[in-house]
């Protein structure tokens, strides 16, 4: 049990969009509580150069971009603690929030806990995340002009990434584990009309291949089994994303996907001073720059909350009494 302290908001974390909250919370003088997670950073921590976020012209590395984003939350006063929230009461105020057996109290909350890419799950993958695997077309693709690549996918997601490569790579090999689809006809029909698109179908990644740099990944036949190398300079893993809202999914309304939905024009949820940011909300863009402003965004809408919720009381407090 911690001290009892009721702090202004508690972000819980610690992608671009905690981050930015944390910034624009600090400097409102709200002295926000960062809990940013075991893996703080969100996605960019796994990500390599970073040339698309603006502001840095010869780009820069993902981890170092969100350390950047941090110290300046810390240095305007945001407090972080770097471990997992583990449970959270949204049903009275103050709100209240766990991290094991801490108990921390706020007049408002943000959730910035991100979405997580789905991966094939293969060691030889994770070795090779930032040296030629990716999860992101529209982040990675530059990297890649005049190369050849793999997508992994079967979806809407999928061919978008695709058609998006083939303004880079000279060619794009779809690779999917059924012969059926689950993209709408109209993307598969204008993948498949692509002069770089080529389509693999009914088979799978078994291994990533390469050294300091990816050069071509095992492909298994899901119906004989058999085995085949294919050369490529990348892969781009689309299989889809998961939300991080496991906590929330009982208290915070939520769409079939378990993204938390906002309120138009805000980020405020179903319950009034919690609200959501980044990714967690967000299954369309999931940049990091619209990430920062939805923090951005959530960091105001709880310094307006705080600050309309402290009139109500005075006007209360001040009111003449019968």
């Amino acid at each position: 049990m911690t001290d009892g302290r009721i702090e202004n908001v508690i972000i819980i974390g610690g992608g671009p969009a905690g981050y930015t909250a944390a910034l624009y919370a600090a400097r409102a003088d709200l002295d926000p509580l960062v809990i940013e997670g075991m893996t703080f950073g969100g996605q960019l921590m796994i990500t390599s150069d970073v040339e698309n976020y603006p502001g840095f012209a010869e780009g820069i590395m993902g981890p170092a971009l969100m350390l950047e984003f941090r110290s300046q939350a810390e240095r305007f006063g945001a407090e972080f603690i770097t471990d997992d929230v583990t449970r959270v009461d949204f049903s009275e105020r103050p709100f209240r929030v766990w991290v094991g057996d801490d108990e921390y109290l706020a007049e408002t909350v943000i959730v910035s806990t991100g979405a997580t890419a789905r991966q094939l799950g293969l060691p030889s993958e994770q070795a090779m995340q930032g040296k030629g695997v990716t999860y992101c077309a529209v982040c990675d693709a530059a990297f890649y002009r005049e190369k050849e690549v793999i997508v992994v996918g079967g979806g809407d997601s999928a061919m978008e990434e695709a058609l998006f490569l083939t303004k880079f790579a000279t060619k794009v090999t779809i690779v999917h584990r059924r012969e059926d689809f689950r993209a709408a006809n109209i993307m598969i029909d204008r993948a498949r009309a692509h002069e770089k698109i080529e389509f693999v179908t009914n088979a799978v990644v078994d291994e990533v291949t390469g050294g300091d740099k990816m050069n071509g990944v095992v492909l298994r036949d899901t119906r004989t089994d058999e085995t085949w190398e294919l050369p490529a300079d990348g892969l781009f893993v689309a299989i889809g994303h998961d939300p991080n809202t496991q906590l929330f999914l009982d208290q915070l309304d939520h769409n079939e996907a378990g993204y938390l939905l906002t309120a138009p024009h805000s980020t405020e949820t179903n319950i009034p001073g919690v609200f959501a940011v980044g990714d967690v909300q967000d299954s369309v863009y999931r940049q990091a720059v619209t990430a920062a402003g939805t923090g951005c965004m959530g960091a105001l809408d709880a310094e307006r909350y705080l600050a309309e919720r402290e009139g109500h009381l005075m006007a209360a407090e001040s009111a003449p009494r019968s």
